[in-house]
This record gives structure tokens, sequence and C-alpha cells, in this order.
């Protein structure tokens, strides 16, 4: 007597059984795959042997089938000692609404209080698909209290000791509940009833999914004759049917055999073995479906048990295969290929004995029990056996528990009791320990294993205090090791995480951990399950976290690698691309910087060029690139100048040169090695000739120059077309320190390329009073363009004064639309900083009023001055000062500060050198401080002079007006010193040569200001003498009153306290003429008021117009426009000596046309 897989077993090493000459095969109704797989093997030999018998038996089996199979074997047909069995079918009541509602665990119960009310003897067994089922039904039953009768459940995963209650005589009557465990595994006696739900819960394997499916489904008809030839047997018996005798007639005879509903790998792998040719030619009862068998192929493929001879890495139908050296000694193992190679990659990974462990336990049924009255009692004790990241782990420390070195039971009377206590099944505890053995002695067989081998590296194996994770959060040598071995035969039964116990498996399905494994709720991200099983939804069972990084390894052809955005990186000098690595649609490596190159040279190689060569992102700089980058980079700029697009060859042109010379390079060494396989780099550099499309007008770039001139300083010029963007146009770059000394007026003529396009735009854009004048406007503009004079004015001013000079038109300065100019013909001001690093840009001239500096410069500026500055200077021995100085930094930076002389505020016996960041603050600053230096070297002459410029004691009373004699006195003192030393003298020797020359000059120059000074104060306050006494006389009413209050002003404004150093000494007699025409026009309108304001009425024009012009000098203008508005301010003065005291006389001719001629003059200037 043997089992189905005994003897497939045997087939392996007797493949035409010798031993035996005849075969009896029993059950044969219930079509599992080894019977189905071995009558196929019997049914061969047959054909082979002549002597050989074989007889199939079975109660319920389709012999039409069966002996069609065999080539029309004979039937025989034996009758049975049945007594009569009572058939009784449900009949719904379709007038009740609640009937559809009622459940079938509620309808048995039904039928069997029925039957209680009718019936006082015989067992009854009640069929449930589930255990679920199982525990609502009896505890349902128990709640009836039926006398004289015990509850009893039956399923496979039932305690030993609880299942042998079922056949116990000592009960009065049992009602059992049971699973279709009950229909032919065991033999229940005494049972006269049988209530029959019609449903189990059948294994079904989807090969599309992976997925073993456990639904509950209706039961074929012959699995409902055999749980109704479970009474009457002893006597006669009744079977109740909760469906209808037309739901009866409609199922299928026979339950579908397992080799259409399963996993046909170890099928597949045992005929290759065996060398029993194609699946799909193989006599089988049932022939299975070509996606099972693609199926099984796969899994196959997976495990590296077999190889296509075709070479092809997907297994197909048709081709032929041959086992690997895996595959051959999994064939030979007698249980699932999956659990084979666990043990063939254990012993790579020197953990053969767990692994062996952990196989013989997947090969039986859980060994822990849960009686339905004590699951919590349960639940608490199977916790102390829990390793919180492997269910795997966890089935090693039961093992432990029992069989360990160190605390394992040794006697069998203490295994059962140590079992009854920890609610583990001693049976199976016993069959899985006689599975291990009988694995050690396979493996011992074939030399895999030998008893007493030394670990390597691992903690003891069986402790059950081991850790699978240490602190650091990665997995023990011991842990990886094991899982590794696991993962290799469960590698499709992966998962990652998407949340808390959900996670996504291959082919995009979801599954959660179940309830009953250690990892419920507490997860890792990764984790490899034993199977995957679908009931109420998709469960993993016997789960364990991993790590994915040992994924890659064990899945080997299996994954998939995608390679992402190949790019180029400079730092690593060479093309890469972010690989993808997928293994059975899941992602287990994603974003791993590779290598390009070996994946895909071409593209690889057109990235380089592309990037490195022709875009110059490279991090080492070659000698070639550096030519080729210079001949496009002139190219470029003759584009930037004209304003063109088509000079420079298009990119591909480029490209395409480099990569006729270096096919195939991808990176820095290829490139390397290329030049010095060449012996130099010639071959890779560039003619001019070859970026040129066509050679623009040599005489027309020589407008466009590279390097202009502003302030007496090279600057260098640089330009860009790029519309729109912010440095289009032309680019003057400045050092932050020069800014202040560039003159503003010197932008609009940098660049004589531009100038004939920007004068057409201006004069395309004055009102059209203006345009009509200026036709044809080209020829204008050709004229004005190769005739304007010098450029020392800015451009608006120059050209309204040479179209005024040339054409007749007086335009304004206020008609020109400076806005009509696009931004690349208005000159863009860079200013720099340290190692020419851009601080600030604009087209604006008021940029250059500015000071901006960064915090490189302002460091080499203290550094510098602790260098160069000096105090209480007091004679000019330190040598010459230049106008400026330079400092070179390091990595090239350049700086430029101004040294100049300052004068101390608090001691007035010395001066101060000192450093400064901008030009003309330097400048000013130095005028001051050499003004005082001269004091100190004529100390003796000016305090002579000082006790010359007194005023008379007549005086005192007089000067009140200009802040009083002593003020007024010191203002004088000043003025002399100012106006005779104050000077950007930089050398010891012009410094006393001038001091030489001015001696001579102090005294005369001092009684010269002091005598103008001195008409000045008299004619002073004789006017306003003459106007108060005006004023207080008979004179009355507001015309006089506001005439008075507007001459006063006036008077005011032309003579304010600092006269003397807001005015030139050679103003100074002219002012005196001034004032006393203020008195004579006031005595004149005294007597004629409407007369003097028909005068003013002629003049109030021009002085409005003058106030307007003041008010805007408030904001930038150029230098040319201040000096037009003073001269226009002196010219008003004359004018008003002309119309109201003529008898002064006036210094040069002066009329209402000149003053209007001036004022055009000014109003054509900006």
């Amino acid at each position: 007597i043997m089992t189905d897989g005994i003897l497939l077993a045997e087939t392996q090493s007797d493949p035409y059984l010798y031993e035996y000459d005849t075969i009896i095969v029993d059950e044969a109704h219930e079509r599992s795959l080894n019977i189905d797989f071995g009558l196929g093997i019997l049914k061969n030999l047959l054909q082979r042997r002549k002597n050989f018998k074989l007889i199939v038996t079975s109660a319920t089996i389709d012999t039409e089938k069966f002996s069609r199979f065999f080539n029309n074997a004979p039937v025989i047909e034996v009758s049975g000692r049945m007594y009569p069995v009572e058939e009784r079918y449900y009949l719904p009541n379709n007038d009740l609404k609640e009937e559809s509602e009622f459940s079938y665990i509620e309808k048995a119960v039904a039928a069997l209080n029925e039957l209680m009310k009718t019936s006082r003897y015989g067992d009854i067994i009640l069929f449930m698909p589930t255990e679920q089922d199982i525990r609502e039904t009896c505890k349902l039953i128990e709640g009836k209290n039926y006398d004289n009768t015990t509850v009893l459940p039956l399923y496979a995963r039932l305690p030993a000791l609880q299942q042998s209650m079922v056949f116990s005589r000592n009960f009065s009557r049992k009602i059992i509940v049971a699973t279709n465990v009950a229909e032919t595994s065991v033999t229940i006696p005494g049972i006269k009833y049988v209530i029959d739900t019609g449903l189990a819960r059948i294994s079904q394997y989807s090969p599309k999914s992976r997925t073993t499916f456990l639904p509950v489904v209706p039961v074929s008809r012959s699995s409902a004759d055999q749980r109704k030839g479970r009474c009457g047997r002893v006597e006669n018996g009744v079977c109740i049917r909760l469906f209808s005798k037309e739901d009866f007639n409609s199922r299928p005879l026979y339950t579908p055999p397992e080799i259409l509903r399963a996993n046909l790998a170890e099928v597949i792998l045992r005929m290759i073995s065996l060398n029993l040719g194609k699946i799909s030619d193989f006599p089988f009862i049932d022939n299975p479906d070509a996606k099972s068998i693609r199926d099984g192929f796969d899994l196959l493929v997976e495990l590296g048990a077999i190889v296509s001879e075709s070479g092809g890495k997907k297994p197909k139908q048709k081709g032929k295969f041959s086992l690997t050296k895996k595959g051959r000694f999994m064939a030979k193992m007698p249980f699932d290929p999956r659990l084979s190679r666990i043990l063939i990659e254990a012993k790579k990974k020197d953990c053969l004995d767990e692994a062996a462990i952990i196989v013989s336990a997947l090969s039986i049924q859980d060994p822990r029990e849960r009686p339905v009255e004590k699951i919590k009692e349960a639940y608490q004790m199977h916790m102390q056996f829990n390793d919180p990241s492997s269910d795997f782990m966890t089935l090693l420390n039961i093992w432990n528990s029992c069989y360990g070195k160190k605390e394992g039971v040794k006697k069998a009377g203490s295994l059962r009791k140590f079992c009854r206590i920890n609610f583990l099944s001693f049976n199976r505890m016993r069959e899985w320990r006689d599975i291990y053995t009988q694995i050690l002695a396979f493996l011992e067989e074939y030399g895999l294993y030998k008893k007493g081998e030394n670990k390597k590296s691992f903690l003891p194996v069986f402790d059950a205090t081991l850790n699978s994770v240490v602190r650091s959060g990665s997995y023990t040598l011991f842990y990886t090791a094991v899982h590794q071995s696991i993962l290799s035969g469960f590698l499709s039964n992966i998962a990652v995480k998407k949340e808390k116990n959900l996670f996504k498996t291959a082919k995009e399905k979801d599954i959660m951990i179940f309830p009953g494994s250690a990892l419920f709720n507490r997860s890792g991200k990764w984790i490899v399950a034993a199977e995957i099983v679908e009931t109420s939804r998709l469960f993993a069972r016997t789960a364990a976290n991993i790590d994915s990084r040992w994924l890659e390894d064990l899945g080997g052809s299996q994954c998939k690698y995608t390679y992402l955005h190949p790019h180029w990186e400079k730092n690593r000098g060479e093309v890469v691309a972010f690989e993808q690595v997928s293994l059975y649609g899941i992602i287990i490596v994603s974003q791993r910087r590779v290598s390009y190159g070996k994946i895909d040279p071409d593209r690889a190689s057109d990235i380089f060029i592309q990037k490195a060569l022709v875009e110059g992102d490279i991090k080492k700089t070659f000698m070639f690139m550096k030519h080729n980058k210079r001949l496009v980079d002139e190219v470029k700029n003759m584009e930037n100048k004209i304003r063109r697009r088509d000079i420079l060859v298009e990119e591909e042109h480029i490209f395409e040169f480099y990569k006729k010379s270096l096919f195939g390079i991808f990176n820095i060494r290829g490139l390397e090695n290329k030049i010095k396989k060449m012996g130099c780099d010639d071959f890779l550099r560039m003619k001019k000739e070859d970026l040129l499309l066509y050679s623009p007008d040599g005489d027309e770039l020589s407008f466009f120059p590279d390097n202009v001139l502003l302030g007496g300083r090279s600057f260098q010029s640089t330009y860009s077309f790029n519309p729109g963007k912010d440095d289009d146009g032309v680019t003057i770059k400045i050092p932050s320190a020069l800014v202040s000394s560039i003159p503003a007026e010197s932008f609009d003529w940098l660049v004589p390329g531009l100038l004939k396009e920007k004068i057409a735009l201006l004069l395309k854009g004055l009102p059209k009073v203006y345009r009509q004048k200026l036709v044809p406007m080209a020829k204008v503009v050709d004229t004005i363009a190769n005739e304007i004079p010098a450029r020392k004015k800015n451009l608006i001013t120059a050209l309204g004064d040479f179209i005024y000079k040339r054409f007749g038109v007086d335009i304004p300065g206020s008609a020109w639309n400076l806005d009509r100019l696009p931004d690349y013909l208005k000159t863009r001001i860079s200013i720099t900083g340290s190692y020419g690093k851009e601080l600030h840009s604009g087209r604006e001239a008021s940029l250059l009023s500015r000071e901006i500096h960064d915090n490189a410069e302002m460091d080499q500026f203290e550094s510098a001055k602790a260098r160069w500055e000096k105090r209480e200077i007091t004679r000019w021995d330190f040598g010459s000062l230049p106008d400026n100085i330079t400092v070179n930094g390091k990595d090239k930076g350049r700086w430029i500060f101004f040294p100049g002389l300052e004068k101390d505020a608090e001691d007035k016996k010395s001066v101060n050198l000192r450093l400064f960041l901008q030009k003309n603050k330097a400048v000013k600053s130095h005028k001051e401080g050499v003004a005082r230096l001269f004091s100190i070297h004529f100390s003796k002459e000016l305090k002579f002079l000082k006790k010359i410029l007194t005023l008379p004691k007549t005086m005192e009373k007089k000067s009140v007006h200009f802040g009083g004699s002593k003020l007024f006195e010191k203002r004088l003192h000043e003025t002399v010193i100012n106006n005779l030393f104050s000077r950007n003298i930089r050398s010891e020797d012009t410094f006393y040569s001038h001091a030489r020359s001015s001696a001579p000059l102090i005294l005369p120059c001092g009684r010269e200001l002091l005598s103008k000074s001195i008409a000045i104060i008299e004619a002073y306050h004789e006017t306003r003498s003459i106007i108060y006494n005006l004023e207080t006389s008979r004179m009355t009413g507001s015309g006089f009153s506001i005439f008075f209050n507007e001459i006063r002003d006036e008077l005011i404004k032309l003579v304010p306290e600092r006269f003397m150093e807001l005015y030139q000494t050679a103003r100074l007699d002219s002012l005196v003429r001034y004032i006393k025409a203020i008195a004579v026009r006031a005595e004149r309108a005294s007597v004629n008021l409407e007369k003097d304001r028909a005068k003013a009425k002629d003049l109030k024009f021009f002085t409005e117009k003058l106030d307007k012009l003041l008010a805007g000098l408030s904001v930038p203008a150029s230098k040319e426009k201040r000096i037009a508005v003073e001269e226009f301010f002196w010219l008003i003065e004359e004018y008003k000596v002309s119309i109201f005291a003529q008898e002064l006389k006036t210094a040069f001719p002066v009329s209402r046309k000149r003053l209007a001629d001036k004022l055009k003059e000014i109003e054509r200037i900006v």
C-alpha cells in the first residue's frame, strides 16, 4: 500500500515499475493531480509492458470516461450493500419575502430543528463549506439546548483529540457539523441523517494571476451523492438537501479534476525529467488548458529549473526544454518545486537545516490548533512563538521549542503535554518531524547534506531569542540567509506596501496580510508570502519582511531592466541613465545611476558629443574645444553685432563634425584614448570656414567695436542678439569703482553701427508737425548719420542742434520719444564687482550715480586701507598720489580704489590720507584736503589774511542779513583759500610749485574779494532800505503790497548768504548792478505800478520757464544743460536791467529774441 505521491517517486528510479506486476488505484474519483498524472504514466506503461495489470476502483467514478481513456477497458460494477436513503429537497416558500435573506447556515439549523421534532434517535451530520461556518452553526445549535445531544465540529485543522470524538459511541446522540473532509476521507458510524448545504470550499488556481482561490461553490452531483452515502450504511437513512431538485440536476456530474484547477509546474518538471514528451501530447484523462501549461513552464523558468533549448528566455508551449542542474535535483524531490528550490538556495547560503524545517512545515497543515471554545487562550499561547518580522521564523521558534537542542522536549509524553498546553497538534508535530527527517535523509543521499556540519558564520540556529533585525535596521546574517532562500522559491509572491496591511503584488494585484500573521499591523515595506489565497479577499499567508536589495540577484533573468532619462553627467565624465529594475511588474530598484555606454553605445555617443563637446558641458576642457569655442564665439559675436542668425552653422553641423571622428566614443576616457591614439587633437579642430554659412561684410563689422573709450579708459563691450531678454543689445562692463567717473552722455555714441537705426526710430517718433519738415525721411537720416559733428553732447541734444542748423527745424527736447527706442538700441550698463561678477545692470544713465559694492570688494578695500591710509599729515612728504590703485587678489580678482587727502574735521592742523571706493568722492575730498594742506603750509600768511578780511564797524549791522560779520569774514577767508588752493594736485612737485606761484596772490585776492563783497553788502542794504521806505510811505493798497513782497523775495534769491562761495568772483561786479536795478525798479513802480506790470508781463514768460528748468534739474541732467540754465539765469538778470533800469547799462546786448533763442537752445538739450 502506498500513496499516489510515493508511486510517482518510484517512477524516478524505476520508470517501468518492474517491481510490480499489478497496481490497484483506489478512490480514483478524487482526481487529484498525482492520480491523473499517475494514470497517464500507467497508461503508457500498459503499452510497453504487456504483462502489466492495472485496476482502477471508485464508488462514484465516471466509468465510461475511464474505460474510454484505457482503450475501452472492461468495467466491473459491484453493487454496495446499502440501506435505502430517502432524499428530501428544500422547497423555497415564494410567499415569504424574507426567504432570500436566509443564509445557508440558518436554513441548515431550521432543517435540523424540524428533524429533531420528528425523530428521536440516529446521529446527524451537517455539511458546511468552511470552518467559520462550522463554528457559527455549532453555536446556533448549542443555543437550541436539544436533550441528550452532543454537538461536534469536524474539519481538517481540528485537533486530533476532538476529531476522535466523532467516532466515539459514548454519546447518546451526536450532531456533527463537518466540511467536505467527511465526504470520503473518514467514515463515521451511526449516521442516519445527512443535512447537505450543497456547498464546499474548493481550491482553484488562476494561471493569469498566479493566485490560489478558495471560493465557496456548489458541489457536483457525485460529491452530493458521496455526502448522501454517509448515511444508510447500518439502517435506512435520510438526506436533506438544502437546494431544489432542479438545482441538483443542473449541476455537473463530477467535480472538475485537480489538473484543471491546479499549478502544473510539478507535473511538467516530472515529465521533462522522465522524458515523457510534451505535456500537450501526454495522455491525461482531461487535458489541462494552454494557460495552465504556460504558467507551469513560467514558474519553472522562474525557479531556474528548466531552460529553453532554443535559447529563448520565455517558455513557449511548442518549444523544447531541458532541465538545469537545479531542475534535475528538483525533479527528484517528492514535493512542490518551489520548496525544492528553497533547499537548493539554502545549501548555498549555509542554512540548509533551517530551510528543511521550514519546507517540511509548509508541506503539512499548520500545527497550531485553535479550538472553537478556546480561541483566545490559543492565540495567547501562540503569541510566545511569534517573530514580529517573519511567520517563517515563527515556525522555527515552534520547532525550537519542541525539538531544539537547548530547550526542546525530549520524551514523547512530555511532547504530548507540551502540545496540549501550547495548543499544538501532537500528530502534526510528529508529521512535521517525520517529513523533516525524510528531507534530510534525501539531501544526505544526494550529497547535499552532511550530518553535524559546522556553520560558517551564523548565530545558533535554534535560538528562540534570536532577533530578526539588528538595531541599525538591517537584517541579521541568519535572517538574511534564511529569507533569501525562501525568496528563491516564492519570488513571484513578493509584494510592496501601499498602506498599512495592504500591498501590491505581481501584475498589480492588491493583497492584504492575513490577520493571523505576526506581521499584521506591523509589516515592513516589502514582504514575501508562501501563499496568496483568495477567500473573502486576496490574502498573503505565511509572510515575512524582506529587503528589496535581495531581489535583483535572486530574480536574475526574470528582472526587467528599463533605462530612463539617459543624460550626460559632467562630474562622472560619462553618459549615464537611471536604471529601473522591475520584477513581475513591481519596481524593485529605481533611479539607479548606471553607465549608459554599454547599454546603448550609439545613443550614448550622440549624447556625449552633443552635451559634452557641442554644448561644452564638460569638467575637463580640451585644447581643441577651446580652439573651436573661440571660433564659435567669434562667429556668434558677428551675429550678435549685426543682429542676424544666419551666419553660424546649425549645431547639427558641429555635431556631425565630431561624430565622423568620434563614432562609438561616449565618455572622457574614450576621448582621451582616441586623441592619444591619433597622436594629437588636430583631427578635432575646426576651421572658421567650417562654421560659416557666409562671410559678413568686414566694414560693417568695424562699426561694432569690442572695446570703447569712456572717461579716458577702455572698457569691454559685448553684444547679444536676444530679443526680449535683459541682455539684448550692447553691454558695457564697468567696474563698480569706476562708475562715478563715467560721463553719461558718452553712451549714446559708443556703437556707430547702431547710430543710423537709432536716429531713424527717433525721427519716426517725433510729432507729425516736425516729421513733415524732415522729408524724405530716409535721406534726412543718411544726412544726419554722415554729417552730425563730434560726439561731445548727448544724442538728443546733438540731434536737436544739428537739425536746427542743417534743416532749420527747431525741435525741443521734450518732443523726442525715447521710449520708442527698443532696448537693444539703448546701451546696457553692467556694473561689475569681484572677478567680473555683475552686481547691477540697467539702461538708464542714473545707474552711474549709484554706489554698488560686493562683499569681496569691501574685504579687499579694508585690507588696502590698512596699507595706504595715514593720519596727521602736515606737509607733502608722502610722494606722488596716483589717480587710482589696482589690487590684484587670488583667483584673478581685480579691484580699483582711489587715494585722496581728507581734511580732518576735528584737527585743523593736519590732513589724512584715505582710500575711496568712488572716484568722484575721492576727487572732491582730495581737493578739500589739498586746500587744507595749503592752509597749513601758509599758516602765517593766512593768519595775516584773516586780519585783513575784516568788515568795517559800520558794516556790522548791514551784515546781519549774511549771518553777521564774524561768519561773513570766515566765509570770505575760506573762499580765498578754496579759490587759490582747491586743486586736484597729485604730486609733491606740483604742490610746491603751485605754492610758490600762489603765495603772492593770497593778500591781493583777499583784498579784491573783500572790496567786492562790501560793495554788494552796501548795495543790498541800500536796496532793502529803499524797498522798506517806499513800502512804509504813503503807498497803500494790495497791489503795492504784493509788488514789494515779490521784489524783496527776488532780492533774497539773487543774493544768498553764501554768495561769495556760490558765485565766481567775476560775477560779483555784475551782482551790484543787478541789486541796484531792483532798487530803481522799486522807485519807478512806486510812481507807476501799471507800467511796471506791463514790463513784468513781458518778463514773466521767461522767469516761469526758468523756474521749470530749475525744478527739472533736480533729476539727473547733463552738465551741458546745467551750464545753459545758469547762463539763462544771468541773461534774464541782464534783461531785467535793460527793461527796468536802462541807465545802469547791460554788460552785453540782450533782447527778448536772445532770451527766446537761448530758451530754445536749452529745450533742445536733455
